[in-house]
């Protein structure tokens, strides 16, 4: 551990055990406002600002729009390619997006900890393997996007952890579709009116490494939730307790989305993932809800581990805490109403039979978080297909738009 964070490491700590507090005074809308008023914010999202314009850069690469929803698709072998591409086709026409990371400090009315938080992201950039640095630093030159805002909006997810998820996925065994299925709604501050820069992008490489598709936004180098060419789905979501003596945060370790997108770069099932996982240092603590095209679990991973929840009667349930004995602490925090919302996942997928994609959407529907629900999302695993939806939140009220990937992920 070098001189910064050895220095800093109780700093560190103590702006992070602070999410516990805030976290745990959030009030969640389920089954519409059934268990608890509607969220506290400090204004109702305006929709409709944005919109991306559909737009051709080199070979195949550009914006398209697709069945409604933009889509991003780069196909570059080198780093700096690939981050210029992502820089000047969509970040340079979304670039308001990277005042997020700004407002959200305000929102919390913790200004005072931005030169704090850029300084420590910027350590912990300095520790991405070379080629996330190449891109990030490509993706910035040719957008003119602010270094210290895209630094903050590719760290600050586990500095300051506030992303508050709700997800299903279902074993073959359980779907109607014949395959497995994950899906999932990304609850996160409103602020900036966020989820209107919605994107898909999905990104090859070229030998070595897998395509993939991730549902996002433009300037996020890694992965919140996203598919690859073998049929691997993962969403994130966001754990606040773990048992001690197991850590909370490692400022040595990598930004989970990086981690999971480079799950989806060269992982094809969930023991794959498992493995891959334990060979990184992690940064903190998150639920990775993953499903191949046989099976789906829920990974508890911490800086110390990578536990694997097995599904139960063919279903996995996942919102932001920790179920297993040994990740689960005594006082755990509930955030948004988190034991609520897994339960009445649970309650849903319980109902005997087979689920189709519109019984997931329904069963996210009724644990939606209201206006801080901006994204809501069903992957199907076997024809590699997305059900996408990012309207006016809560996102889950619909529309879905389809988005067949297969053809966009296949080599």
């Amino acid at each position: 551990m070098d001189r910064f964070n050895k220095g800093s490491s109780k700093s560190v700590m103590k702006c992070l055990a602070t999410r516990r507090d805030w976290l745990a005074k959030g009030i969640g809308v389920l089954a519409g406002g059934a268990l608890g008023p509607v969220l506290p914010v400090v204004a109702q999202p305006v929709w409709g600002r944005f919109a991306y314009k559909p737009n051709q850069g080199k070979g195949p690469n550009g914006v398209r729009i697709i069945n409604g929803t933009p889509v991003l698709v780069v196909q570059e072998a080198k780093a700096e390619d690939l981050g210029a591409a992502i820089g000047k086709l969509a970040l340079e026409q979304a670039k308001a997006i990277t005042n997020y990371p700004k407002s959200l400090i305000s929102h919390f009315k913790v200004q005072p900890l931005w030169p704090f938080l850029v300084g420590m992201g910027e350590r912990m950039v300095k520790k991405f393997p070379e080629r996330f640095q190449a891109e990030l630093e490509a993706m910035q030159r040719h957008s003119g996007a602010s270094r210290a805002d895209l630094v903050a909006g590719n760290t600050l997810f586990d500095l300051k952890q506030m992303v508050l998820c709700s997800g299903i996925g279902l074993d073959r065994s359980r779907s109607s579709t014949g395959g497995t299925l994950l899906g999932r709604n990304l609850d996160y501050p409103p602020v900036g009116d966020i989820g209107q820069y919605t994107l898909v992008q999905v990104i090859r490489q070229g030998a070595g490494f897998l395509n993939f598709a991730s549902v996002g936004f433009p300037g996020l180098l890694g992965v919140l939730s996203g598919m690859n060419e073998a049929g691997l789905a993962l969403a994130i979501h966001e754990v606040v307790d773990i048992r001690p003596p197991k850590r909370k945060f490692n400022p040595g370790g990598l930004p989970y989305a990086l981690c999971y997108r480079m799950v989806l770069e060269q992982c094809k099932t969930v023991e794959e993932a498992r493995k891959f996982l334990l060979a990184l240092e992690r940064s903190t603590t998150t639920n990775l809800l993953i499903s191949d095209r046989e099976r789906t679990a829920v990974l508890e991973v911490s800086p110390d581990g990578v536990a694997v929840r097995q599904s139960e009667a063919g279903a996995t349930c996942c919102a932001n805490h920790f179920c297993l004995a040994e990740n689960r602490a005594d006082d755990q925090a509930n955030p948004y109403q988190s034991f609520e919302r897994y339960n009445t996942l649970q309650k849903g997928c319980n109902i005997p039979g087979k689920h189709s994609v519109q019984n997931i959407k329904e069963i996210l529907h009724s644990t939606n978080l209201g206006f801080n629900t901006l994204q809501s999302m069903v992957f199907e695993c076997d024809p590699l297909k997305l059900h996408l939806a990012y309207g006016p939140p809560p996102s889950s009220s619909g529309p879905y738009r389809e988005v067949d990937l297969a053809l966009l992920l296949k080599p």
